[in-house]
């Protein structure tokens, strides 16, 4: 049975809770810090250690997909308690996977299980706050998924510090007891509201309600729908055009603005607060000025600057330049889960926003394999940022569509259109 709360006071400790599993879960970005020991201690190549990393992101979009309508039916105190069980073992069966020098073990359990905990903590969070905050669907989402873009900010140092203190598999096994411990305590304060619950003396503008959907949408409803796909599609080609670039930022930084590996090492290693604050700011920003603006917004400063970067030679414009994308990458991820919640309702938001984070798993598939090639191929940097201009470009015409239908399902001739049906 889904978990009440009826306290409206309950919403803040909830967002607490909130940050905190997606800190936890978020530490998977700071993964690149056990390449290097791992390969050193087992003689692991390391595009096979970092494979770990791709099939965690993949199963994290699968598992959020498939178990996106169970994780709605439960509650988010049942999702994420399944889920600090399997981050915990995975991290646990990494540690062990190191231990004896498996490296299918250290796929199958970090990447897997671990994968599949990622997916069930991921998603129940996003969905209560978005039944919490009606009247701030964008910052309290940027809240939540901001821990998780910071999640690298803790893990990383913290790693590096233990894997010199106490070993590669001594290491996930702490992470593994620590991380287990901080979301089953989170887990139990997780709940979402009475169906008919509203914030004291809140009442939805004009605007807010022209660009919600007049009912609450099935999850077989909504995939049905054109605004679902390219909603879809922009948001794959937000995470493509980001993570290729975030894929190439150290040998890019050397080779076109002459930083040093030491430099742009610390460039690399500043991604995530400027990932965590764009995810704040630019949802934040979507409560004021709509999502479709929003995302436009990004689009077309995204669009200028990836046109500029093959060009620049000044090392500070450069990284100017690479960390307001990294905003853009950021607020893509805390504004598409409101977007969805004004499209689709929020009945079953977790459901229809677990496949939408599907586009996730392609994405950190394609961008980084997409832009080594092109790189490897063209010997330059400059076809692979020209073809994140061109998708980008039609991402913006993706919005350009959405904000069309939404404006003429508004319409008085379409009042009682439903969105299903538009």
């Amino acid at each position: 049975m889904t978990e009440r709360n009826p306290e409206a006071t309950a919403r803040w400790k909830i967002a607490a809770a909130a940050v905190a599993v997606h800190l936890s879960i978020g530490s998977v970005y700071a993964w690149s810090v056990f390449v290097k020991p791992l390969g050193t201690l087992h003689g692991w190549s390391r595009p096979a250690v970092t494979g770990t990393f791709s099939v965690a992101i993949v199963m994290l979009g699968l598992s959020a997909a498939f178990g996106g309508s169970w994780m709605e039916r439960v509650g988010p105190r049942r999702s994420v308690l399944l889920s600090a069980g399997c981050f915990g073992l995975g991290l646990a069966g990494a540690g062990l996977a190191s231990h004896i020098g498996s490296l299918p073990l250290l796929y199958a359990s970090y990447g897997g299980i671990g994968g599949i905990g990622l997916g069930l903590g991921y998603v129940p969070p996003v969905s209560a706050l978005l039944k919490w905050f009606p009247d701030r669907r964008g910052l309290a989402t940027g809240i939540a998924v901001c821990g998780f873009g910071a999640g690298a900010l803790v893990a990383g140092p913290v790693a590096t510090w233990l894997i010199v203190a106490l070993g590669v598999p001594m290491t996930f096994w702490t992470f593994a007891g620590a991380y287990f411990a901080v979301i089953l305590i989170a887990s139990q304060v997780l709940q979402v509201p009475r169906a008919d619950w509203r914030p004291k003396g809140w009442k939805p503008t004009a605007a807010v309600a022209r660009a919600r959907a007049a009912r609450d949408h099935a999850l077989g409803e909504a995939l049905r729908t054109p605004q679902f796909w390219l909603l879809w599609g922009l948001f794959f080609i937000n995470i493509s055009a980001g993570i290729m670039l975030i894929s190439l930022a150290s040998p890019m930084a050397q080779e076109l603005v002459g930083m040093t590996a030491a430099q742009a090492g610390l460039m690399v290693g500043m991604m995530g607060i400027f990932n965590g604050a764009g995810r704040i700011a630019w949802s934040a920003t979507s409560d004021v000025i709509g999502r479709t603006t929003t995302f436009g917004s990004m689009f077309v400063l995204q669009i200028a600057l990836f046109a500029m970067l093959s060009r620049t030679t000044n090392a500070f414009a450069f990284q100017a330049m690479f960390f307001l994308i990294l905003t853009c990458y950021g607020g893509g991820f805390a504004t598409c889960p409101a977007f969805i919640a004004d499209l689709f309702g929020t009945a079953h938001v977790g459901a229809i926003y677990g496949v939408a984070l599907t586009a996730w798993s392609a994405a950190g598939f394609l961008g980084p394999t997409l832009g080594a090639f092109m790189r490897e191929r063209m010997g330059s940097y400059a076809p692979a940022l020209y073809g994140a201009c061109g998708m980008l470009v039609l991402a913006l015409g993706f919005t350009a569509i959405i904000s069309v239908r939404l404006g003429r399902m508004a319409s008085p001739a379409s009042a009682e259109t439903t969105l299903a049906e538009s």
